[in-house]
């Protein structure tokens, strides 16, 4: 795969995550990012989603110099050494063009491009792959009381109105994914109403990714049902079932942590669906 086939290429796809942060979701910065990347890489990955902002909740924002100097010598040892696809997951215009500059090609925000005026325009700009994502709120707070009437529709609408919104800016709409915004600003009932809803999200023609790696909400459905909480660690079992869910329902691409188990899970799944 080249750097500039990612809409071309075969589904489903994974997207390998790298944080290089000190306080990420799950890894904590107590890592090598780049021996992550490679480890991610050889356990399968076809994109590598690289992040230098924590967006789990109740995370403190990072300015832009501080997260170009995290990721951008990560993106480039990545770039000149493995030609498949790299991301930067950002809600900074500059951090993104940064990570361009330095071999990314996809631009993953989780606000959708709304966080500054300029987003948009530089997405046009830099005229690679963007991943558009749904979030209530912002990442401090966006767990504390997050309501909807309908989180399917609104989530849908809302998803849409932006994908409008980065085409009227000159995205090309074929660089163009969705997201739903697994755990961002959702509760358990929203997390599993918009799993369950793969299929409509994924029916408007823009390639949907479904992102639900080691979320919360895993956890708290075990709670519900009387079990003990599983850690994020311990979370890769709920991680593959929602994302084989997932796929079977038209997501084309799965954001996770564990390349090397969710590889697995499709390779097998594959087979018995009889896909090769």
């Amino acid at each position: 795969m080249t750097r500039l086939d990612l809409q071309a290429a075969k589904a489903p796809l994974i997207m390998g995550i790298v944080n290089v942060t000190p306080d990420s979701f799950s890894d904590g910065g107590a890592y090598d990012a780049l021996e992550q990347a490679r480890r991610l890489i050889a356990e399968g990955a076809d994109v590598l989603d690289i992040g230098g902002e924590s967006t789990r909740p109740g995370a403190e924002p990072v300015n832009a110099a501080e997260e170009i100097a995290r990721v951008v010598p990560v993106i480039t040892a990545i770039a000149a050494e493995w030609p498949g696809v790299i991301s930067i997951d950002t809600l900074k215009p500059e951090v993104a063009r940064a990570a361009y500059l330095a071999g990314a090609t996809v631009w993953n925000d989780v606000t959708a491009l709304s966080h500054t005026p300029e987003s948009l325009a530089v997405a046009a700009e830099l005229g690679g792959d963007v991943i558009l994502m749904h979030m209530q709120g912002e990442p401090r707070t966006m767990q504390a009381a997050p309501h909807y009437e309908d989180v399917v529709a609104e989530v849908e609408a809302f998803l849409l109105k932006r994908a409008e919104a980065a085409m009227q800016a000159g995205v090309a709409r074929e660089r163009i994914w969705l997201d739903p915004g697994i755990g961002f600003g959702k509760t358990l009932d929203h997390n599993l109403a918009l799993i369950r809803a793969t299929a409509r999200l994924a029916s408007h023609g823009f390639p949907l990714l479904m992102a639900a790696s080691r979320k919360r909400f895993i956890a708290a459905l075990e709670e519900r049902e009387g079990a003990t909480p599983s850690g994020s660690d311990d979370r890769i079992g709920g991680t593959i079932a929602a994302h084989l869910h997932a796929i079977a329902n038209g997501a084309k691409m799965v954001r996770v942590h564990d390349v090397l188990a969710m590889r697995q899970a499709l390779r097998v799944w594959s087979a018995l669906k009889g896909h090769f």
